[in-house]
């Protein structure tokens, strides 16, 4: 069989994806109108970010396991009963997607610093992204020196005075959010660095250059506003190029390393009405143990995905392995060992 080195079928999705948001940036700036060159190669590798998570987002939905909740999920979520199920997944978006409830079992302030990130990430990639492709810009109202104009594709939304709240909040939120990555980064950082069970286990490119490119981002970021607010400009155009490499290299690697878990996240959702659908039909028995240890729609189509990775767990009488609990197939496994050693005549060979 000819090794292939990428998906054929995912290539054309991203190609076509990447297309589509660079025409998105040409009438959302209204012809570039509104396009702020400086941004060009943030831009740039926001297209190659964007490309590369459509293209690895493609490759994991063709997996066949992946595929079945993928489709069981979606086909759950507007068939049916679609209020029930949009209200779920609204609950489970806001509680585990926004608020990062999965993660309070493991420890108060692990939850905390991992809440921080996400939402210090996700306000920022609100503001940079629409700012990048031009879809966001501010201008001065008209016979004014002092009132400011937020336009969004090209409309006014709304105005604000230089020297209110609004525009003090505004013009700084890249800062908050800042704020906030770099408390939550340097909590699991920390905790990186210390605890020795994750020391012997994690690995650079892994687990601790993550953390370092969001610091980097942050930090720099800071220094920008620090070197025009208070430094009268020193040491701009450098911080400016290290904020720009530390965006860049952020942004390639969303798509191949330990934050495309930020894209994967939201399909949990998917996941969760899968369960709760399959509860409701019924549970499957272990034949062995005669508990119940899953759900019928769940072992069903594990039977289906085996066979179509090349598996055929079926046994002589007409069942499955499938059909046994964990702890079904274990007990089996020991009584066939035990069966084993006895016709050898050796119960401890």
């Amino acid at each position: 069989m000819k090794n292939r080195t990428f998906n054929t079928k995912a290539l054309l999705i991203a190609t076509g994806m990447s297309i589509f948001s660079i025409v998105l940036v040409f009438f959302g700036s209204r012809n570039l109108q509104n396009f702020d060159a400086a941004l060009i190669t943030y831009l740039f590798g926001t297209v190659f970010a964007f490309f590369g998570i459509v293209y690895r987002y493609s490759v994991w939905l063709q997996r066949p396991p992946t595929w079945i909740y993928f489709k069981r999920g979606i086909t759950y979520l507007v068939t049916g009963k679609v209020f029930s199920h949009f209200w779920f997944a609204s609950k489970e978006t806001i509680e585990n997607i926004a608020f990062q409830k999965f993660i309070y079992p493991r420890g108060k302030y692990r939850w905390m610093a991992h809440f921080m990130i996400a939402i210090g990430c996700t306000s920022a990639f609100l503001i940079t992204i629409p700012l990048t492709f031009g879809w966001i810009h501010f201008t001065m109202a008209p016979n004014s020196i002092s009132l400011y104009e937020a336009h969004f594709f090209g409309f006014k939304v709304m105005e604000f005075k230089l020297d209110s709240i609004m525009a003090f909040l505004t013009f700084h939120a890249l800062n908050w959010s800042s704020y906030l990555v770099i408390l939550g980064s340097l909590y699991y950082l920390r905790r990186r660095l210390t605890n020795p069970g994750l020391i012997a286990t994690q690995t650079f490119e892994g687990d601790l250059l993550p953390l370092i490119l969001l610091i980097a981002i942050s930090v720099t970021g800071l220094g920008l506003t620090y070197s025009y607010q208070f430094m009268k400009g020193f040491a701009f155009d450098f911080l400016a190029v290290i904020h720009a490499v530390t965006v860049i290299m952020f942004l390639i690697w969303i798509p191949f390393g330990k934050f495309f878990h930020i894209i994967q996240r939201p399909a949990q959702i998917g996941a969760h009405i899968y369960k709760k659908e399959g509860m409701k039909q019924g549970m499957a028995v272990c034949k062995h143990t005669g508990e119940e240890y899953a759900t019928n729609m769940h072992i069903n189509d594990l039977k289906k995905v085996t066979k179509e990775l090349g598996f055929d767990f079926s046994m002589e009488d007409g069942g499955s392995h499938l059909d046994l609990s964990p702890e079904g197939k274990r007990s089996r496994l020991a009584q066939a060992h035990l069966k084993a050693r006895q016709a050898g005549g050796n119960l401890f060979g």
